[in-house]
């Protein structure tokens, strides 16, 4: 993925759109991360109305947005929803045709149905847009409970912050979670949540503080190689199994079984960019047991497998560092 192109029109939604800036179009090679050659469009180039009562200056018209890797499509307010530029129509339609991504932001996903692109697909939006869009687009299978949809090379996601957790999504499948990584941590937010958890979390905060579930959190993946149970889990949080397994749900969108699978993958796909350890030692050290557990899970999680993964996101550190971070997992285990 080297083009992007974000479409805007009258009514976008400030904060998405500047998501999509953030995530694709800053100068991030200082860090070592490859450039997108990145484009804002429009169907009427000038003056583009945002709905928060200000406007931008867009000089470029559609063009680029049919030749472009990824096309985003920022979210615009209900009264756009039937009203949709068929120019805009026709620039996703003809991306989804020729294999390129398309990633909506909140009611973006709107502009996706209208195209006539989720028909027969699974895809989200912000939850208090699901019912409406269900019924606006019978044939789309709308999610409301997740922060994103990954469908081919189509994401979907929910409003606000889970606009982010998807283009870090995506970024993770073009760059590598190690470069991710470094995307993520500049713009100071977790590199990963995923997008089957929650929409909303039952209690953001824990009501004590003292019961953060943060030092549970913070062993499970010093801890990753260990055969982790949740009786395990809630003796160590000094609580129940029932009330841990509630507790953690409630406080992280998803189950302890669930987030720790998660957690073992993405230590995989660092161990695979950064070092030379075969898939035996990768298997043991991220928790997998295996080689073939590990295989079976890159295949579920990410439609491919470890070797192919290395192939394509190995990191060019030098000989010594992967050697040196070789030989100090080696020697931990020892």
């Amino acid at each position: 993925m080297k083009t992007v192109a974000v479409i805007v029109e009258n009514g976008f939604a400030p904060f998405e759109f500047g998501v999509a800036c953030e995530a694709f179009g800053l100068d991030r090679t200082d860090d070592g991360i490859p450039n997108f050659d990145f484009r804002i469009v429009t169907s009427e180039p000038g003056v583009v109305q945002s709905k928060m009562g200000f406007s931008i200056n867009v000089d470029l018209d559609l063009s680029f947005a049919y030749e472009a890797d990824l096309v985003v499509v920022s979210p615009t307010p209900r009264e756009y929803w039937t009203k949709t530029d068929e120019r805009v129509l026709d620039v996703v339609r003809k991306a989804v045709a020729r294999d390129a991504w398309v990633l909506s932001v909140c009611s973006g996903s709107f502009i996706l149905g209208a195209a006539g692109v989720l028909d027969g697909r699974k895809a989200t939006t912000h939850w208090m847009y699901a019912a409406t869009m269900a019924k606006m687009y019978p044939k789309v299978d709308v999610d409301p409970d997740v922060l994103y949809v990954q469908d081919g090379r189509i994401i979907t996601s929910a409003g606000t912050a889970a606009g982010l957790d998807a283009c870090l999504h995506l970024l993770r499948q073009e760059l590598g979670a190690e470069l991710t990584n470094k995307i993520a941590r500049r713009m100071v937010v977790p590199p990963q949540r995923d997008g089957g958890q929650a929409q909303f979390i039952d209690r953001p905060l824990p009501d004590v503080a003292s019961l953060s579930l943060s030092p549970v959190t913070d062993w499970m993946l010093e801890n990753l190689r260990l055969d982790l149970t949740v009786d395990q889990l809630a003796a160590k949080a000094h609580m129940s199994p029932r009330t841990f397994a509630r507790r953690f749900k409630a406080d992280h969108g998803a189950t302890p079984a669930a987030w720790l699978a998660r957690q073992r993958i993405i230590h995989a796909q660092r161990l695979l960019e950064k070092t030379e350890l075969g898939l035996d030692r990768i298997a043991y050290e991220s928790g997998f047991g295996s080689a073939a557990v590990l295989r079976q899970n890159f295949a579920r999680v990410l439609d491919t497998t470890p070797t192919a993964y290395r192939a394509r996101f190995c990191c060019t550190l030098g000989e010594t560092d992967s050697m040196r971070e070789t030989r100090e997992l080696a020697g931990s285990a020892a």
